[in-house]
């Protein structure tokens, strides 16, 4: 997913402010969700939250700046998902994150439902040279 640097998106020095590229990678992983016309979840219903982040930031973006957030998965069990997300600039790789998500229904932990795991799976058909 593309996304451009905004001057909303930056402190004072033009700079991307660091909790930024935790919103893009969420942004890209919602509208994978909603460019096939599904909600990624239904307020406290159902739906994934993150459980554990962990960061790298190796660079920095700047204001106008055209990023690319490739995400696919390192790990799946029966409730839960480990992503692995990638923000570049042209080649640069600036930000790189591991998150995982449990799926819950009502409050508590459940099975991944296969159409949801199916559509997470896509994700490591758009991304070459990631785990599969």
């Amino acid at each position: 997913m593309k996304i451009r640097v905004y001057y909303e998106d930056t402190d004072a020095g033009g700079i991307v402010y660091h909790t930024n590229y935790i919103k893009y990678c969420e942004r890209a992983r919602s509208e994978h969700f909603f460019s096939r016309n599904m909600m990624p979840g239904e307020g406290d219903r159902y739906g994934f939250v993150v459980r554990k982040i962990h960061a790298d930031f190796l660079g920095s973006a700047v204001l106008g700046d055209m990023l690319e957030v490739k995400t696919s998965i390192i790990d799946a069990t029966k409730s839960s998902i480990t992503l692995l997300q990638e923000i570049s600039r042209a080649d640069q790789k600036l930000f790189s994150m591991e998150v995982l998500l449990v799926y819950i229904e009502v409050g508590k932990p459940r099975r991944i439902p296969e159409h949801l795991l199916n559509i997470l799976q896509e994700l490591n058909d758009h991304a070459p040279g990631y785990p599969s």
